[in-house]
This record gives C-alpha cells, structure tokens and sequence, in this order.
C-alpha cells in the first residue's frame, strides 16, 4: 500500500494463474482510486491501445483519436493496471519506456522529436502483472531497462487453507466443504509435480479454482466442473495410465464416487466379456 501512495511502479511476477491479477485487482479496489485496466498480452496493435489512432473522414479531414490509456495517465492518483505485460509486444515496451520512467514520466503521441507530449499526472502508478521463465509460453524477454522501472514483488502459490479462504471470500455460495475439497485437489497436483516421478506434468492453477468454485456456486456439482475445468488439461493418452484417469481418480474422492475405482474398469470389462462368452 505505501508503495502505491508513493508513485513507484509495481511488477507483480509468479506462477501462471497464480492469482497476480486478482491479486493486483484487488489491491486497487481497496485503495478507492481511480483505476484502469488494460491487457497488453491481448492486444494486436499497441500503438492503437496506448496512444491512439489517425482517421480520415472525407468532410472532416484527418482526425486523431486517442487512446483511453491517454486519458488514464492524465487521470489525477489514477493505478493503471497493465496486465500480462510479459506477452505484450516489444513496441508497447517502447512506447511504455518514458511513461515509466521516473524521471521522463511522459508519453509521446509521434516518433518525432517535436511531436506533442502527454505528461504523466501526478499520482498516477502504474501495476503490471508478468510471467517471466522459459517456462511461459508466449512471453518474451523482456528489456531490462523496462524491469527496472519497477519495484518487483514475487507472489507464491496459495497454500490449501489461503487457497480455500479465497474461494469463500469471491464465491460464498460454496460450502466450506466445497472449498476445502477444490483446494485439496488443487494442492494435491501441486505436490504432484514436484515429486520424484510425477504422474501428471501439469497442475491445478488458483484461476482454475476459482473458475470450479464459481460453478459449483451456481449449482455443478463437482464431477460437472471437473469435465470442464480439469479434465481437459490433462492428456488422456495412456489408458488407465493416463493422466486424464489419474485426476478422475483424484476427483472421485470427492464426489462420494471413490468406490467406483476407474483404473480397474478395463479389468470389470475383461471379467463381464470372460462371463459372456462362459
């Protein structure tokens, strides 16, 4: 929080689905500023989404209209949220640079030299949000002069019983039972592929729990939301080796079911054609 009252830029980093956003989201709400958002990782055209761009209009002549990131910066104690700034293109880093900057603090509407300035109001910080490994796909590596404009804070994983809370506190039309049982399916993929031999190369993302919790609120059940917020994520190939199988057995546990044991279904159906054909 003092951070952000002194104007110093934040880069909020760690695992993907992690819960930077929701995170970084929330911490602006609760300072009741003015706030903007804006997803570099989604847009095709950054000089369209941070500056503006140029139109022709056959009574009017060429006009230029500005970017609503152009009206953010002039907004008085404005955070200005930039989102997956790791997959935004290496133009928007250029554009972003002396925005940045604590000591330009300003964005230029042309590449020339005497081209109209946009000062930076005062106030205004900016949060962004980044994956930065070799482990992301679509991230690029991002400039090092463009970090350093930020103050990094590095967020861990959610444990089982912070992972529960959350789900109550942005969904609580779940039971506590509910709660506890995504985050338990969650941590246990989490441990999982930290393991000597994992038996799944991927795990249960904060994101996708609450996704699962948002569900169940609206009346799924458990094994519903698990066929389309779990399941798919995991390769099927392999048979009743598979991952696909292993997580259905996981998620059996808890939906009272565990007693219809999947990786013995290929063993039921031998035995049921054996007792056929006898």
């Amino acid at each position: 929080m003092k951070i952000l009252m002194e104007e110093k830029n934040i880069m909020m980093t760690g695992a993907a689905g992690c819960g930077k956003t929701m995170a970084a989201k929330r911490l602006v709400e609760a300072l009741d500023r003015p706030e903007f958002y804006f997803n570099l990782g989604a847009t095709q055209d950054p000089r369209g989404t941070l500056i503006g761009n140029t139109h022709f209009k056959k009574d009017e002549g060429t006009m230029f209209s500005e970017s609503m990131f152009v009206k953010a910066i002039q907004t008085k104690d404005a955070i200005i949220l930039l989102d997956e700034i790791s997959r935004a293109h290496p133009e928007a880093w250029n554009i972003l640079m002396t925005v940045l900057d604590q000591g330009q603090r300003y964005l230029r509407l042309d590449e020339h030299q005497d081209a109209p300035t946009i000062k930076v109001a005062e106030g205004v910080t900016f949060v962004a949000t980044a994956n930065i490994g070799n482990e992301y796909t679509a991230t690029r590596a991002m400039d090092r002069a463009l970090v350093d404009r930020f103050i990094i804070v590095e967020m861990d994983t959610l444990n089982k019983e912070q992972e529960s809370g959350l789900l109550k506190d942005l969904h609580p039309g779940v039971t506590q039972e509910q709660a506890d049982n995504i985050a338990e399916i969650a941590s246990m993929t989490r441990k999982e592929i930290k393991s000597d031999a994992p038996r799944i190369t991927n795990s249960i993302s904060t994101r996708i729990s609450v996704e699962i919790a948002g569900l169940l609120e609206d009346g799924f059940e458990l094994a519903e939301a698990a066929e389309v917020c779990i399941y798919p994520f995991f390769d099927e190939d392999g048979g009743v080796d598979s991952e696909r199988t292993y997580m259905k057995q996981v998620v059996q546990k808890y939906c009272g079911t565990a007693e219809e044991d999947i990786f013995n279904a290929d063993e039921v159906e031998a035995q049921e054609e054996q007792d056929q054909n006898s």
